[in-house]
């Protein structure tokens, strides 16, 4: 039979004062603050921290962005051009917010600062809708597009 002693639970002591640390790579920090600014409305794309400029499309959303990370806290430049009509001032104050609520969300870390570094205005979005406008004019109108006019140029120099 068990004694009475047996029956009661096991005090196991922690050892409380050892810590355990995550450490994250600049680049990791930096993917999740290239992901938060492009999903920002008026970001035409990002920038290299050199200037050079490059799309949204590009596969590398860590270009443009510039992180320096502590134990517990975070600061962040982002290189940016935006799109032409946009509210400069608004937009960069979302991308702020953005990577500041993705980063502390996903880490943990306190961002402590997010710069937006405006490098310039994209002509981009308002030259498509141009060209569209012009072309849709140009249909209206019967007359050829140059897509039209392209292949009637191609078809005559080939007979």
């Amino acid at each position: 039979m068990a004694s009475k002693k047996d029956n009661l639970p096991l005090t196991v002591e922690m050892d409380t004062e050892q810590s355990s640390n995550i450490i994250y790579a600049n680049e990791v920090v930096a993917s999740i603050a290239g992901v938060a600014a492009s999903e920002v409305e008026g970001i035409a794309s990002m920038c290299n921290v050199s200037g050079g400029i490059l799309s949204k499309k590009n596969n590398n959303i860590t270009k443009g962005v510039k992180v320096e990370i502590g134990t517990e806290e975070a600061s962040v430049d982002l290189y940016v051009t935006m799109e032409y009509g946009t509210p400069i001032q608004k937009a960069g104050q979302d991308a702020q917010e953005n990577v500041r609520r993705a980063i502390e969300s996903m880490t943990g870390l306190h961002v402590v600062r997010v710069d937006v570094h405006v490098q310039g205005v994209s002509f981009e979005k308002e030259n498509n809708a141009l060209n569209a406008g012009a072309r849709q004019a140009a249909i209206e109108a019967g007359e050829p597009t140059a897509e039209e006019a392209a292949e009637s140029a191609k078809e005559n120099t080939e007979a």
